[in-house]
């Protein structure tokens, strides 16, 4: 028998089943699935942390964004359109003059539109007008003062759109001049115009009225009112600017009332316009669409519009036109300044938020890596050990990590992208990667440093860390400190950002010192006593037990990263809301030195209020003092420096007086200063408060001066006292005399007061109700008009609102109209929403220092259960061992707050989130630091509870039955 060679394969066709080829070894599961199935709770709470974490990043940005935009629009729609327009001008051609020249113009000035922001052509108002008004001589018209109207005539191509023709029918666009020789000024026929009913009636003139101007050489200037209209809407933005169109102006030279009108007149007529004028020019009013501006691109929108202004826009315009007097006038660039320096100024706050928030989520991430690491502890000095490299184990981690993290973070920032729209992507992008980046390499970085050997030197290298951490913070404060506020409209400082956060890594590094220290006294007075349980729970808290194996035997304390999280979150907590709460007292004491008190009724000119009318709102509930008072603002002074000087004169009661001044920190006095004498004689000098610029000019001394009412009277006073501002007049320049209210002053008729001053929550309806009440019920509206028609009223009318014949203020409804600034609400949103992060991330940062614990607090547990330890015990311990830690932390928190307060407070100005000009500064409380700091220690320990109460007797119970393994 032979044997086949051994180079020989059998082939597959005569191969016995038997001999067939042995299967190939099985394939080694892969690394990233096998790690992942083995921990499934782990790898979903790692994505969650990061989804939540990339979202808030991705999110703030965005937010940001859209409060800044917000705050742009609207503060430029509160400017009203005439200062968001571009106004362009040029002087109306002698000859030629055409509509369908002024819509070629238009068209190229619309065609030159910027690439940050557009003009919308809806809005666009264009035409011809005349530069003078000619007076009115027909004697049949309206002459209030006995001197004649005037009129101007103007086209505007979009007003029949904008007007109901209700009389008459409309000047026509195709008549032709005639009736002057050539050469000749065309006066007659007379140019057919349309006029506004009202303005009509005012004047006195009706449909098919010819009125005349004064006689020029060659002729008499006249118009003919060929048609009547009516405005639907007088408030609408397209008559901004031709204020005199829908209805006859009030002009007031002095004291004398005349009426100035204009006239609409058609495109047939705009060849003889400069007759009625002499002169007109073409105008274009190119509204910028105030809705597609953006905030961070308002530099290069201000160059667009310079550009227009004067710049290659403008001459070009000139050219292409054929106009060399083309001129464009604009406020928006005064405007963007204002809202770039308002914007600036909110940004301490709108960015101390976002930064907090940003430092407590890195203290967690740092923390859910280094938890992961020490669960994971054994397994990778085994790989090490087998011969894995560092390398290559980070690099397998860093796998793990891609699975779980970048898949979250790309749903988290396209959920962030959708729920908050916004132009600019990038900054989102930029943030949500970085913070994905953290997360990402949390874990590998603590492993790397976990299988780094030890290296020697070692235990020097965290003082020094920390004296650094000391030193930064030091000279960041004594730089903010030395330097003050920065300039308006400057970027915002990020030492004044960042030095609330250094503080309180700072703190957090000084607590972590020192309280092993006394938590270690604790333990030892608790060693004392006969219970086992506070001792081993404050022994336990002062060792810092929370790693296992190998690495638990180089702790010498608590983890700093836990208190660091909830010291950054309680201190850019409490001091954001110490910098609100000076927010809302100062826009309450403005408010309160606007209106004069917290609730007033006044009177306009000198007339008094309605009998009853101050006692009865005095007695309204929740009126703590009523100041009744007369003020008359036409009184003047002889015997001062300048002989006789213009002041205003304050009579009221001395005690209320002096409560309601001392309330509103306002001119405070001693009311015994304006008390008279029971026998005092009726020539005898009545005692008075000087304003402090008035008893400068009064001279030293108490002396005597004569006091002269507007309505007649002379009286003599006395300086009993100085103050430096009254409520009634709280101006600082302003020359005020406060006289007692008493038989002196009652002969100046001030028995009768003509306004109302009242300390208290007053609802201000109630307080209108009470007053149209009080109104007599025939001549409620003519006790007291004001002198001129209130702006955008009718001049013709006679009657006024009763809030506007005895207007009611209250200083809540100021306090509201100064909150009202969508900046400030975008702030205070954006900070709120950054501390309520804040906190969520520090209660996470406490949770997982226990889940550090875990293994070997159970452990502990299971051997104490043993030896008869109650479940109640057990909690107790926990609780015993956790929260040392948590009252530290509010402790250092409130207290680092306070310090940051005090020290970077005065650098802060607060005038753009109050509304108003206010001193610089942020006044130091206890209250919202307190509350702050409260609210998150009461936070954690609830969530410590529960967690010791669920989680530690399942832990138990799974160690009794297992054994101890370890």
């Amino acid at each position: 028998m032979t044997t086949p060679p051994p180079s020989a394969a059998p082939s597959s066709e005569t191969a016995p089943p038997s001999a067939a080829a042995p299967r190939s070894a099985p394939r080694p599961a892969p690394w990233v699935r096998t790690r992942l199935r083995a921990a499934p709770l782990g790898t979903l709470l790692a994505a969650a942390l990061a989804f939540v974490a990339v979202l808030l990043a991705a999110a703030l940005p965005r937010a940001q964004d859209r409060g800044a935009d917000q705050a742009l629009r609207s503060f430029l729609e509160r400017s009203g359109q005439t200062n968001t327009s571009l106004q362009v001008t040029s002087p109306a051609p002698v000859a030629g003059q055409s509509a369908e020249a002024l819509d070629g113009i238009l068209k190229s000035l619309l065609s030159h539109g910027g690439a940050t922001f557009r003009v919308d052509p809806d809005a666009v108002v264009h035409g011809t007008r005349t530069t003078k008004r000619q007076p009115l001589l027909n004697p049949e018209l309206s002459r209030p003062s006995g001197f004649p109207p005037a009129m101007s005539l103007l086209y505007v191509q979009e007003a029949p759109a904008h007007v109901k023709l209700v009389e008459g029918r409309w000047p026509s666009d195709t008549r032709p001049p005639a009736g002057a020789p050539e050469g000749a000024a065309a006066y007659d026929p007379p140019l057919h115009v349309a006029l506004s009913q009202r303005a009509a009636e005012t004047l006195g003139a009706r449909l098919g009225s010819v009125l005349k101007s004064s006689p020029l050489v060659g002729g008499t200037p006249s118009v003919e009112v060929v048609g009547l209209y009516a405005v639907p809407d007088p408030a609408d933005d397209f008559w901004v600017g031709l204020d005199c169109l829908p209805r006859a102006c009030a002009h007031y030279n002095g004291e004398n009332l005349s009426w100035h009108v204009d006239a609409l007149i058609g495109a047939g007529d705009l060849g003889r316009m400069d007759t009625w004028g002499d002169t007109s020019e073409d105008f274009w009013r190119l509204p910028v669409d105030v809705g597609s501006l953006r905030a961070d691109r308002l530099d290069a929108t201000t160059k667009e519009i310079a550009s227009y202004v004067a710049g290659p826009t403008a001459g070009a315009l000139a050219r292409e036109t054929a106009r060399p007097r083309l001129r464009t006038t604009s406020w928006l660039p005064e405007l963007f300044k204002q809202a770039h320096e308002r914007r600036q100024a909110a940004a301490p706050l709108a960015l101390i938020g976002p930064a907090g928030v940003g430092g407590v989520a890195f203290v967690v991430l740092c923390l859910a890596g280094a938890l992961a690491a020490d669960r994971r502890d054994a397994e990778l000095r085994l790989l090490l050990a087998r011969g894995g490299s560092r390398a290559g184990i980070v690099g397998r981690l860093l796998g793990e990590g891609a699975v779980t993290v970048l898949p979250a973070a790309a749903a988290a920032t396209a959920l962030a992208v959708l729920l908050l729209p916004t132009p600019r992507l990038a900054p989102a992008l930029l943030s949500a990667a970085v913070v994905a980046l953290l997360a990402l390499l949390a874990f590998p970085v603590r492993a790397a440093v976990l299988l780094t050997p030890p290296r020697p030197g070692g235990r020097w290298r965290r003082p020094v860390a920390e004296l650094l951490v000391v030193i930064a913070t030091a000279a960041a404060v004594l730089e903010v400190r030395r330097r003050g506020v920065a300039p308006a409209g400057s970027d915002p400082d990020p030492l004044l950002i960042a030095a609330p956060l250094l503080l309180a890594l700072c703190g957090g590094l000084l607590l972590a010192r020192l309280q092993p220290v006394v938590t270690g006294w604790l333990a030892r007075a608790a060693g004392r006593s006969s219970g086992l349980v506070g001792f081993l729970g404050l022994a336990r808290a002062a060792r810092g037990s929370g790693a296992s194996g190998a690495h638990a035997r180089g702790r010498t304390g608590p983890s700093v990263l836990p208190m660091v999280a909830l010291l950054l979150a309680i201190t850019t907590g409490g001091f954001g809301a110490a910098v609100l709460d000076s927010v809302d007292a100062s826009r309450l004491g403005v408010a309160r030195l606007a209106v004069g008190a917290d609730t007033s009724i006044s009177s306009f000119g000198k007339a008094s209020l309605p009998d009853g009318l101050a006692k009865a709102a005095g007695e309204l509930p929740g009126v703590r003092t009523s100041v009744p008072l007369w003020i008359d603002h036409d009184s003047s002074v002889l015997g001062t420096t300048q002989r006789s000087t213009q002041i205003s004169v304050i009579v009221a009661e001395p005690a209320a007086y002096a409560e309601l001044s001392r309330a509103l920190g306002c001119g405070s006095f001693d009311p015994a200063l304006l008390a008279t004498g029971a026998g005092q004689s009726a020539d005898a000098p009545v005692p008075a408060l000087f304003s402090a610029g008035l008893a400068r000019l009064a001279g030293p001394g108490p002396g005597t001066y004569t006091l002269l009412p507007g309505n007649g009277g002379e009286l003599k006073a006395r300086v009993a006292g100085v103050i430096d501002c009254t409520p009634a007049r709280p101006a600082r320049d302003a020359a005020t005399i406060v006289l007692p209210a008493g038989p002196a002053t009652a002969l100046l008729g001030a028995d009768r007061p003509n306004q109302w001053l009242g300390l208290g929550s007053v609802d201000g309806d109630r307080l209108r109700a009470l007053v149209r009440a009080a109104l007599p019920p025939a001549s409620s509206t003519n006790q007291a008009q004001p002198p001129a028609p209130a702006a955008g009223g009718d001049p013709a009318s006679g009657t006024h609102p009763v809030d506007e014949v005895y207007p009611v203020r209250t200083s809540a409804e100021a306090v509201a109209e100064l909150g009202a600034d969508p900046l400030q609400r975008s702030a205070q949103r954006l900070f709120w929403a950054s501390v309520a992060g804040a906190a969520g991330f520090a209660l996470l940062a406490v949770l997982l220092t226990l889940m550090r614990t875990v293994p070997e607090r159970a452990a502990l547990l299971a051997r104490l259960r043993t030896m008869g330890l109650r479940r109640r015990q057990g909690v107790a311990l926990i609780l015993a061992e956790s929260l040392p830690q948590t009252l530290a932390a509010t402790l250092g928190g409130a207290l680092v707050a306070a310090s940051a307060v005090a020290l970077l407070g005065p650098a802060l100005d607060l005038s753009t989130l109050v509304g108003a000009s206010v001193p610089t500064g942020v006044r130091l409380t206890a209250g919202p630091v307190l509350i702050q700091a409260l609210g998150l220690a009461a936070l954690v320990a609830a969530a410590v509870l529960v967690e010791a109460a669920t989680s530690g007797r399942r832990q138990i119970t799974t160690e009794l039955r297992a054994g101890d393994q370890r």
